[in-house]
């Protein structure tokens, strides 16, 4: 009795599975008929409200649709009793980048205290926001920051990275900058293979801003988030 149980549990469960999979085949072929200029569907995956599919196109750009693909919602889903954000959960576990995976090498360190805490942050050194979350992120002790210069803005991005870059004392010259606005001196050239590469490097990451930070769990936050939020993910990343 108990192995006949468990032959139609077996049937049960490969039914239940062939029957996702061509309501995942369905969803694909309908939207992709219906709306030709969406990007390639790399994932359909059901939400936890009922009915709803998540559709995921370039990585972590997220779309909700019916089981029939007949309509397309852009937009956030929110769990009212969880009061949770589970669009921005999902695309925050999308865009995590591994810690370990920076090319460290690339960057230079800022200590503060201890330093036994870990952040890395991609920054644009005309970048306003930049500059405001410098000047609250000095508020935050015991931390090493790798910095990334990410000159994407235009203008004279490049030439204050590369100023900063090769200044004897690259967290010195940076900080003066973005927190006393005292500019970046001219140097002599020196090599500055690591700003191309940062770029390939953001680029290949999704990093369409700054400043974008990363914390040691691999969390990624875009904006110039304050202190007390800083705070919370480094402890949050031990």
């Amino acid at each position: 009795m108990k192995l006949l149980q468990r032959h139609l549990l077996a049937l049960l469960l490969g039914t239940l599975s062939l029957g996702a999979l061509a309501q995942e085949a369905a969803i694909r072929k309908n939207l992709a008929e219906r709306l030709p200029k969406l990007p390639p569907i790399e994932e359909v995956s059901k939400t936890p409200m009922e009915g709803l599919y998540e559709v995921r196109v370039n990585h972590s750009d997220l779309f909700y649709t019916d089981a029939q693909g007949n309509f397309l919602i852009q937009g956030n889903l929110i769990d009212v009793r969880a009061q949770e954000d589970l669009t921005e959960k999902r695309q925050a576990k999308l865009t995590e980048i591994d810690f370990k995976d920076l090319p460290l090498k690339d960057a230079f360190t800022i200590v503060r205290g201890n330093g036994k805490r870990k952040l890395a942050v991609f920054e644009d050194p005309n970048c306003g926001y930049c500059k405001r979350f410098e000047r609250d992120l000095v508020k935050v002790d015991n931390v090493t920051v790798h910095v990334f210069l990410y000159p994407i803005l235009g203008g004279d991005s490049p030439e204050k990275s590369r100023n900063i870059w090769c200044a004897k004392d690259k967290g010195k010259t940076f900080l003066d900058w973005m927190t006393r606005d005292v500019m970046p001196p001219s140097v002599a050239t020196c090599d500055t293979s690591a700003l191309s590469r940062n770029y390939d490097f953001g680029k290949k990451a999704r990093i369409t801003g700054t400043p974008t930070l990363i914390f040691a769990n691999g969390a990624r936050v875009p904006g110039a988030v304050g202190a007390d939020r800083v705070e919370k993910m480094l402890a949050d990343a031990k």
